[in-house]
């Protein structure tokens, strides 16, 4: 009796497994339609008959997350949708996280990262169940700048300044060549109104592009930005600033002559210079050139449309 009940449990597990195998699919095929519907019954199908195939969860969570709408938030119905959206990517990534398999632990991450996103502002709006999450995150790839992106929009979000600017510098320390790092902290530093530090990171992020005319560009628009509408800067500080930023968009222009950005913000950046200076002849002589790049610009616009058409 022992060896047939043990042939019995065998003979179900793949009857389950093959049922489950058949539901996948069909729920694969209903999830590319965008039929989500359909898919999230399909997926708890799979499921039910196989709790061990561990992809279905995610697919399933990510079914219930479409079928929730945003605007209809506070209607029994619709949140219980973002719920059992919650639920299964837990179990997801519980499952596939830490996985070996490549594409298993790239669905686990994806898991973490739209479980992350259900606790948005726009959806859950609880941070503080998101910041363990991350942090999760953090550790099974501690060397991937996003994950520490996240959690330092957490902090940031929820005002605690001085914790986002220190986890935007372990992303630094941890990816310290990845220039997206830099950009990120200077878009953090400027919006705390610290403009010496985003020039810093800027920089930082250009020393480690010198032949990215980009960089160099970037740190133009920023310096253009600043001396253009902080009513609060002295002359002599708007000097300087414009004068740093047509250092920064020659270097680009050194890098490559015909960058139509450039010229356009070297000619912003002439404009400004005109309206500092004293000097009529100088002015005169500024704004000339100012409309020289400015032509320049327009003349390698039409041409790249007409090399399109």
């Amino acid at each position: 009796m022992l060896a047939f009940g043990s042939v019995a449990s065998i003979g179900c597990a793949k009857v389950g497994e093959i049922k489950a195998k058949k539901a996948f699919k069909s729920a694969n095929q209903a999830y590319q339609a965008q039929d989500y519907k359909k898919a999230a019954a399909l997926y708890e199908e799979t499921v039910e008959a196989d709790p061990g195939l561990a992809q279905a969860y995610f697919y399933l969570g990510n079914s219930y997350d479409n079928l929730y709408k945003p605007s209809k938030k506070g209607e029994p119905e619709n949140d219980a949708l973002l719920t059992k959206a919650v639920d299964n990517y837990q179990k997801a990534s519980e499952k596939l996280a830490s996985s070996t398999d490549p594409a298993n632990k790239k669905l686990g991450t994806l898991s973490l990262q739209y479980l992350v996103a259900s606790y948005g502002l726009d959806k859950l709006n609880d941070p503080a169940k998101a910041e363990p999450v991350v942090q999760k995150m953090i550790q099974l790839e501690p060397g991937e700048p996003a994950n520490y992106f996240a959690l330092a929009k957490i902090y940031e979000d929820a005002g605690a300044y001085e914790e986002a600017e220190k986890v935007l510098q372990m992303a630094k320390e941890a990816k310290p060549s990845d220039p997206t790092v830099y950009m990120t902290l200077a878009g953090y530093y400027n919006r705390q109104g610290r403009f010496d530090k985003t020039i810093e990171a800027l920089e930082e992020r250009a020393q480690k592009e010198p032949n990215n005319p980009e960089a160099f560009y970037t740190i133009a628009t920023y310096y253009w930005d600043e001396a253009y509408r902080d009513f609060k800067l002295k002359e002599n500080e708007k000097r300087e600033y414009v004068g740093k930023g047509v250092e920064a968009v020659d270097h680009a222009l050194q890098i490559k002559p015909d960058y139509t950005e450039a010229l356009v913000y070297k000619n912003l950046l002439l404009r400004l210079q005109a309206n500092l200076e004293k000097d009529p002849a100088k002015q005169q002589q500024l704004l000339k050139e100012a409309d020289r790049l400015r032509d320049k610009a327009q003349e390698l616009r039409k041409q790249k449309v007409a090399g399109v058409s």
